[in-house]
Order: C-alpha cells, then structure tokens, then sequence
C-alpha cells in the first residue's frame, strides 16, 4: 500500500491509501469467445518543440509499443479511432502514418494479432455548402489509403456529411456509394452526439429510433459488405433492439462504455462484440473476462468486470468527448508511458477532483498494477494543481 494526498469533493483534502494490487489472469490461449477490439490511444512527443494546442507529434516507439502490449493480452487493436483523439488532435496525415505503422506492426508481432483501421472523412471541413461528391471523394480517398496500407475498415461517422445532408435519403447514398466500392467487409461506426455534438442528428434524424431505421436499411441493403457495425449511444436497450434486427451474419460491436459487461454477456437472442476506448484502460481485466468467458465460467466474467463499471462511467462522464483524458491517465498511472502530455493539450481537458476520483476507481478496480508508482506519479499531477 502507498498514500497520497487527493482532493475530495468538499475541496478538503486527503490522506488516501491504496488497497491490494487484483491478480488478472491475463494469458490468453486460442479464441476469444468474443471478437475484441480496444480502441487504442496515442502517446504525445513531450519534448517535440511544436504548439500543443495546434500539433500532434507522436512517440512512435511508445505508441506502436502501447498496442503490442494489447495485441499481448489476447485484444484486438482499433487503430485511428476516437479515443486515438481523431478529430480532438490527430489530424488524416498523422493517423494514416499511425495506421501504416501498426499495421506494420501487427504483421511482425505473434500469432495473427487482429487490427482495423478508421476511414473517415476528417480532412474535408464540415460545411452546409459542401456536395454529397465531395464527401463520398473523401471517404474514397481514406478508404483507398487504409486498403492500400493492408489494413481493415472501420467506416467513421462524417462530420462533413452530418453537415450537409439534407435528408436520410443523403446517408443511404453516400454509403450505397462507399459500401460499393471497398475489397472487403467494413465495421460501421455509428458514434453518438455525446462523444462529438458534431454529430448530431446522425442518418437524417434527431431521435436514435429513428435514425437506427435508416442505419439498418444501408447494413440491409449491402450486408455482404458490412461485417459490423459498432453504435456508441450510450444506450443499452437500443443497442439490443438493433443488434436483433441485424441481418445474419452482420455484428454487432458494442461501444457502450457503461454497459459493456450485460452487452458482451449476451442473451438468449444473442450477443455484442466488442469495440471499446474503455479496453484501452481496463485492458487486464477485459482480458482475464473474456478468459473466464471462454472457461464458461461466467461468475468469474462478471467478477473481473463489475469492478471496473464505475471506473468506467466515471472516465466517460459528461461532458463525454473528453474521455480520452481518462484513458491517457490510466496509461500514465500504469507506467506504459513516462508523461501525462497528450496531443492538442487534452491532459487540461479534466480537472483535479476528476483525476483524483479516477484514481480511487482505478485502485478499488484493482487497475493499479504498481500502487506506488502509481501513487508517485498522482502526486505529481496534483502538484500541478497545488496540492502537495
């Protein structure tokens, strides 16, 4: 055990005392009863002379070294997604270069790790005036890079076309027209309004019922192109209403970060997979669940999980599109990088009292793999906040 001093909610301070480390059994032998993917996260060049808020110089050595780490653990990696703080720092060159780079990767490290790759649309600024030709121009020109890298798919939600579309009818043909075009079957990713306000009103409507109606007759209309599709809305019912209505054969991927554990469990009438940022944080235990999943001991699944929950939904907390925060801590505390400095200057996108608090969370998880490293470096970014 180590201490530390932490803010409480009151503004008081405290003398707070980690608890044991948790023992995941983390090796993983043969498949994962659950495809698996952790959106994996970027690590910054602290000492890159550039502006933060403008720039995005990557460590390269610790980035690619985070997804090896991952790939270890039995997880699949989601390269240049949201949590790669795509769209909050990471610009189409930067994440192209990332993603050449891991898929380079992955192709030498053990056994066949799995890797997608997100294709979007974010070098095109979002504009009313823009021309669906234009938008369907950039989804090709990502599409084809990411196919010419050998990667895999991940289709992200546009900005650009949330922008200028003026009716569903513009996101059936926009994606009719990619759908059309790539070699292999996409994930589609359907990410909600909470993780970027930009895309609200998503497949031309306000009301996600509605919007899932639209969503569903693309995946319907080109199932032999859709692998997946990964929804973040936050919302477990209205994930399994779609997941039931998919066409055989097509996924889904859950990306609910607060009810992960119930949606990869499954039902009677079928399960999620998986493609989540919060992987990248609880990776351990996501690993050692999937573990105990594949024993059929599911006692021991939600063991490892229900812990992990309120760590979770703390991370992913209103306002959610600074998330990415969290998970770099994480990465910070567990010792996978020497610095808590993230591309776009998001390490200032969370407070003190935040951090503090996802602390305690991480410890009561058992996610604090050396409590006083840990600790030390807690102690450090409190400092910044002048609390000694």
């Amino acid at each position: 055990m180590s201490e530390v001093v932490l803010p409480m909610a009151d503004g008081r301070l405290e003398s707070y005392r980690t608890g044991p480390v948790r023992a995941f059994e983390t090796a993983v032998n043969g498949d994962l009863p659950r495809i698996a993917f952790a959106a994996a996260h970027v690590v910054a060049d602290p000492l890159a002379d550039c502006d933060p808020w403008l720039d995005a110089p990557i460590d390269w050595d610790a980035t690619l070294a985070y997804r090896r780490y991952l790939w270890s653990l039995g997880l699949g990696v989601a390269e240049a997604m949201d949590t790669a703080q795509r769209g909050m720092g990471l610009d189409w060159p930067t994440s192209l270069e990332l993603i050449k780079r891991s898929v380079a990767a992955a192709a030498d490290a053990p056994g066949t790790p799995l890797i997608a790759c997100g294709a979007g649309t974010d070098h095109l600024a979002p504009d009313p005036d823009l021309t669906l030709e234009a938008v369907i121009a950039a989804y090709e020109e990502q599409c084809g890079a990411v196919e010419a890298a050998g990667g895999r798919i991940i289709l992200m939600a546009s900005r650009a076309l949330a922008a200028c579309a003026r009716s569903p009818d513009d996101y059936r043909s926009v994606y009719g027209r990619i759908l059309g075009q790539v070699r292999a079957p996409v994930i589609i990713h359907w990410l909600g309004e909470m993780f970027d306000p930009a895309l609200a009103g998503y497949w031309g409507h306000d009301d996600h019922m509605q919007a899932m109606e639209v969503c569903l007759d693309v995946i319907a209309a080109h199932a032999d192109k859709v692998d997946g599709i990964k929804i973040s809305l936050l919302d477990a019912e209205k994930e399994i209403a779609m997941r039931r209505r998919l066409p055989p054969g097509v996924r889904m991927y859950t990306g609910d970060d607060f009810n992960y554990p119930d949606l990869i469990a499954g039902d009677a009438e079928g399960a999620s997979d998986a493609l989540l940022g919060i992987f990248d944080a609880i990776a351990p235990a996501a690993s050692a669940a999937l573990a105990a999943m594949a024993r059929q001991d599911m006692a021991g699944y939600h063991a490892m999980l229900a812990p992990t929950v309120p760590l979770s939904r703390h991370i992913f907390r209103a306002p959610t599109r600074f998330y990415k925060t969290g998970v770099v801590f994480m990465a910070y505390l567990n010792g996978h990088q020497d610095h808590f400095v993230m591309v776009g200057g998001q390490e200032s996108a969370r407070s003190a009292q935040h951090l503090a608090e996802l602390f305690r969370l991480a410890d009561a998880a058992g996610l604090l793999r050396d409590p006083e490293r840990a600790s030390r470096r807690m102690a450090n970014v409190m400092a910044t906040h002048g609390i000694a």
